[in-house]
């Protein structure tokens, strides 16, 4: 992303906002299958019996090919059910990326009355995650309202995550870190 310099969180989000939406679609799209490529041959995706991915939206690394190619490979898929007044995730296995419907913050996610699909978070095996702009420590910039944060530090130590990123979003350092921000494991960009 060169040598830009931000005062502040708010700063570099609006940037990197700026060069996503700046990008091409056709551009997206062949990067989108670069990073669903190298996603496949992941280890600990291969492995993974259990996988929480996020609801990607407009902007964002593309997750519906991956969630549709993890549920054809028999593998559990949850997304993230968003309750916002406790500002906490609940993940929520889904049989198929189709039923999922519109919910907080306009994300796609499961429906509210599919308790039975709650997901005990120690039997996640792999966790996706996304963010506006990651460096190669694995320190990301989120949206700033801390859910991911909040959700890396409740999971079990072990848990890998996994950062998506077009390679654009890939910085030389994250400013401003805090005690709450958590860093992913991975960092997996076109690139």
């Amino acid at each position: 992303m060169g040598q830009v310099s931000f005062q502040t969180k708010q700063e570099m989000r609006r940037h990197v906002l700026d060069l996503i939406k700046s990008q091409k679609e056709e551009v997206a799209l062949k990067k989108n299958r670069e990073i669903f490529e190298k996603f496949l041959l992941l280890p600990v995706f291969v492995k993974a019996r259990t996988v929480l991915f996020y609801v990607s939206c407009r902007g964002e690394v593309d997750t519906f090919a991956m969630m549709n190619r993890a549920i054809e490979l028999g593998k559990r898929v949850a997304v993230p059910l968003v309750v916002k007044e406790e500002k906490k995730i609940i993940p929520v296995v889904i049989k198929a990326t189709n039923e999922l419907k519109t919910g907080t913050y306009g994300i796609l996610e499961p429906q509210q009355d599919n308790s039975l699909g709650r997901l005990p978070f120690d039997e996640i095996d792999l966790v996706v995650v996304p963010g506006l702009a990651f460096d190669r420590l694995g320190n990301r910039l989120g949206r700033g309202a801390g859910y991911y944060d909040r959700l890396i530090s409740i999971l079990p130590l072990n848990t890998p995550t996994i950062g998506l990123a077009y390679d654009l979003q890939i910085v030389s350092a994250i400013p401003f870190l805090e005690a709450h921000d958590r860093p992913v494991t991975v960092v997996l960009s076109n690139n």
